[in-house]
C-alpha cells in the first residue's frame, strides 16, 4: 500500500506539472499582456515597464538571455499604419501591407522612452535585408533577422538601409539581459507552487503573487474564499450522499411499486429543471414568500441554509438514479440471495451486505462530484453572496484577474488529482479484494 501510495504521488506530480504548463500557455500566451490590464488605457511607457518586471510578463517565456524592454519604442510595421509613436520614418519610406519599405538610404529614427541601468540592449530587426546600419555601425544579419547590441542608449537610434536595393522592414524590438538563462515565466510559474526561503519553514506552497487590481496576495483571497466553500459545500456533499443512498435503496428494495415510480418521476424532475431556475424559484418560495430563509448574505449562519437546500435538491436526482442502478445490480447477485434465503434481518441484508458491496461505485461517483462542488458552486455563491471559491472566480473574471483565475485553475487540478488519489486508496480500504498495485 505504501509504494503504491507513493508511485501514485509521483504520477500525481507528473500530472500537476503537466497542468501548469498547460495553463501557463493559456493564461500567457493566450490571454494577452496582463501588464495592459492593470494599468489601463494609455499608461507610459516606463510605467508598462515597471508593471511587466513586477509581473514578470516581460521575462521569455520557457528560457532564454533576453528580455522585452520598452526602453525604445517596438514596432509591427506590417499592416497600413503610418505613423507609430517614438518612431520617425525618412522621406522615401513608405508604408506596405507586408512591411515598411525603405529605398537604398532610407532611414527611420527611434527614440529613446527612457534610461535604463542596464550595460547593454539588444535590437531586433526582422527584415529581407542583410545590410542594415545602425547608427552608422552595420548590424549582424542572420535567419531573417538583423541584430544589433547597444552598448550606450542615445537620445536617438537611427536605423538605415545601407544595401543597393530596396528592402522591407516588418518589425523591430529592443530586448534587455535576463538574470539568467532560466530567468523566464515558466519558472515563475513553476516556483508559485513550490518556493523555497531562508526563514522557517524554509519551503511555501501555493504562493501565486498578487491579484492585478487590488494587489491583494492570492493565497489569503484562496484561503478565505476555501473555508467560506466549504462551509456550504461540504454540508451539500453529506446531505446529497446520504438523501440519495436512502431514497435509491428504498426505491431498489420497492422496486416497480408505487414508492419507486414516485421517486424516480422526483428524480427526473430534479434533474430537468435547470439550476438557475432553482435558485430563484427556492429564493422566492422560501426566502421571500414564506420568509423562511434570509436569501443573501454571510452574517449568520441561518444564510447557508437555504443554499444547501438548494444545493442538495439540484444534486439528488442524477444521485439517485445512480444509486438505484447500482443497488439492483447488486440485488440480484447470489450472496444477496442466500443472506435473504438464510433469514437475516432486512437491516442486516440492506446495510451490512448490499450497502459495502456497493461502496466501489459509490466512492467513485463521490470522488468525481467533490472536486466540482469546490470549484463548480459558481451560481450558488454569486447569488446567494457567499464570499467563497466561485464567488471570487466571477469577481477575477469581471475585473480580468488572470493571476486569480490562473490560480483557481491549478487549484481546482490539484483537488482532482488529490482526491482521485485518496479514491484508489478507499478502494482497497472497502474492498479488501482490490490490491493496488
Amino acid at each position: 500500500m505504501i509504494r503504491y501510495a507513493l508511485r501514485r504521488c509521483a504520477y500525481s506530480i507528473l500530472i500537476m506539472f503537466g497542468v501548469l504548463v498547460l495553463t501557463f500557455l493559456l493564461f500567457r500566451v493566450a490571454a494577452g499582456d496582463p501588464a495592459a490590464t492593470v494599468l489601463g488605457k494609455n499608461p507610459s511607457p516606463e510605467e508598462l515597464e515597471n508593471m511587466r518586471m513586477q509581473l514578470g510578463s516581460d521575462k521569455p517565456l520557457f528560457f532564454g538571455d533576453w528580455r522585452r524592454t520598452e526602453a525604445y519604442p517596438g514596432a509591427d510595421f506590417s499592416g497600413a499604419r503610418s505613423r507609430l509613436p517614438g518612431i520617425t520614418p525618412s522621406d522615401g519610406a513608405e508604408p506596405g501591407r507586408k512591411g515598411l519599405l525603405l529605398p537604398p538610404g532610407a532611414s527611420i529614427l527611434v527614440r529613446r522612452n527612457f534610461q535604463l541601468p542596464d550595460r547593454k540592449l539588444r535590437l531586433r530587426l526582422k527584415t529581407d535585408t542583410p545590410a542594415f546600419r545602425i547608427n552608422g555601425e552595420a548590424a549582424a544579419f542572420r535567419g531573417g533577422f538583423a541584430e544589433f547590441i547597444l552598448h550606450d542608449f542615445p537620445e536617438e537610434i537611427r536605423i538605415e538601409n545601407g544595401g543597393t536595393g530596396n528592402a522591407i522592414l516588418e518589425s523591430l524590438e529592443f530586448m534587455r539581459p535576463t538574470a539568467n538563462f532560466f530567468d523566464s515565466q515558466l519558472t515563475a510559474s513553476l516556483f508559485e507552487l513550490v518556493s523555497f526561503q531562508k526563514e522557517f519553514p524554509y519551503i511555501s506552497f501555493f504562493n501565486f503573487g498578487e491579484t492585478l487590481l487590488t494587489r491583494t496576495p492570492i493565497r489569503e483571497v484562496l484561503w478565505s474564499g476555501m473555508w467560506a466553500s466549504l462551509m456550504l459545500m461540504l454540508p451539500i456533499f453529506f446531505g446529497e450522499l446520504i438523501v440519495g443512498i436512502a431514497l435509491a435503496m428504498l426505491s431498489a428494495i420497492f422496486r416497480g411499486r408505487w414508492i419507486d415510480r414516485c421517486i424516480m418521476l422526483l428524480s427526473v424532475a430534479g434533474m430537468s429543471i435547470s439550476y438557475l431556475a432553482l435558485i430563484l424559484f427556492c429564493q422566492w418560495l422560501l426566502g421571500y414568500y414564506l420568509n423562511l430563509f434570509p436569501v443573501w448574505g454571510w452574517d449568520d449562519p441561518r444564510n447557508l441554509a437555504l443554499p444547501v437546500i438548494v444545493g442538495i435538491i439540484s444534486g439528488t436526482g442524477s444521485g439517485v438514479r445512480f444509486y438505484r442502478t447500482v443497488f439492483l445490480n447488486e440485488m440480484n447477485r447470489e450472496y444477496l440471495r442466500t443472506a435473504i434465503a438464510k433469514g437475516c434481518p432486512p437491516f442486516q441484508v440492506y446495510f451490512k451486505h448490499l450497502l459495502k458491496n456497493a461502496a466501489i461505485p459509490i466512492i467513485t461517483r463521490a470522488s468525481t462530484v467533490l472536486p466540482f462542488l469546490f470549484t463548480g458552486s459558481l451560481l450558488l455563491e454569486s447569488f446567494f453572496g457567499i464570499p467563497g471559491l466561485g464567488f471570487r472566480g466571477v469577481d477575477a473574471l469581471n475585473s480580468s484577474d488572470l493571476q486569480t483565475l490562473k490560480a483557481l485553475v491549478i487549484l481546482g487540478a490539484f483537488l482532482f488529482v488529490f482526491i482521485n488519489l485518496l479514491t484508489d486508496l478507499a478502494y482497497a480500504w472497502v474492498d479488501p479484494r482490490v490490491r493496488p498495485r
